[in-house]
């Protein structure tokens, strides 16, 4: 699939391994950009030196309103590396309304007011259209996407990029995050990590069994993390992302570990 490499301020000079750095340059998203058969699925991977924005994104609603030429935005995110003392940022400690949200975003204290979650590998979010959030220092991480690029920033330490302080605040769930929409997920095994409106997906390792085949039996996205597979023959390493017409149609070692990811039925 083709790849786009993605410039941010908050990126990383020099890429995990096996990713290449094309040199003087801050990456901080790897994009595999959707395939026609899935074009509502977007992969990506995500690599922090510093904090990214407070932000929020909108549901395919409130875009239309807003007259954004993309739809909304759901996403979802697991967790491959993490620093000493990382932390994800996800919704509030307390309930909000908006207007003290918007002084807090206008004075920066809103930062204060997010969980931050510390973080290892393994720990999985998902996070609906209206979660206020932030991705911490230190963390990469797979993020699985509706394929919309609509970000609204509300707070962003001082950069100087435009926040959207009206739009964001007309979209935020003032609220904490759903317990139920985060866990840790084991080394081994195959889990269930979303099952939204938009996209599923599961982290698996090995040969998949007749139930996941049966879920997986049109197109879907293949994302090796450990060990090779073969997709329609052709080999896939970690570091690349396929699309295999099902989930029969590719080959899982029993020691590759991977992620797949589909459209919702």
């Amino acid at each position: 699939m083709p790849v786009r490499e993605v410039a941010k301020p908050w990126g990383v000079d020099h890429l995990p391994a096996p990713f290449v750095s094309p040199g003087g340059v801050r990456i901080g998203e790897i994009w595999f950009e959707p395939p026609p058969a899935l074009p509502s699925v977007l992969v990506k991977y995500l690599f922090t030196s510093e904090k990214l924005s407070v932000q929020v994104h909108p549901t395919d609603a409130q875009a239309a309103d807003f007259g954004e030429s993309d739809g909304g935005k759901e996403e979802c995110w697991l967790v491959i590396a993490a620093e000493p003392g990382a932390t994800l940022g996800v919704g509030f400690r307390e309930p909000i309304g908006a207007e003290a949200m918007r002084a807090a975003a206008l004075d920066g204290s809103i930062e204060d007011l997010l969980v931050w979650f510390p973080v290892e590998p393994g720990d999985f979010f998902y996070i609906p259209a209206g979660t206020i959030h932030a991705i911490g220092a230190g963390v990469s991480l797979i993020e699985i996407q509706q394929t919309s690029d609509i970000t609204y920033r509300l707070y962003d330490y001082g950069r100087p990029r435009e926040l959207h302080l009206t739009r964001g605040i007309a979209v935020a769930r003032g609220e904490p995050h759903d317990p139920g929409l985060r866990k840790h997920i084991p080394d081994r095994g195959m889990v269930e990590l979303a099952r939204g409106k938009y996209f599923t997906a599961h982290r698996l390792d090995g040969p998949a069994d007749a139930v996941l085949m049966a879920e997986y039996s049109g197109a879907l996205l293949v994302i090796p993390r450990r060990g090779a597979v073969e997709v329609d023959g052709a080999q896939v390493i970690p570091g690349q992302c396929a699309i295999a017409d099902s989930l029969a149609k590719v080959s899982i070692p029993t020691e590759a570990l991977l992620v797949i990811a589909r459209p919702a039925a």
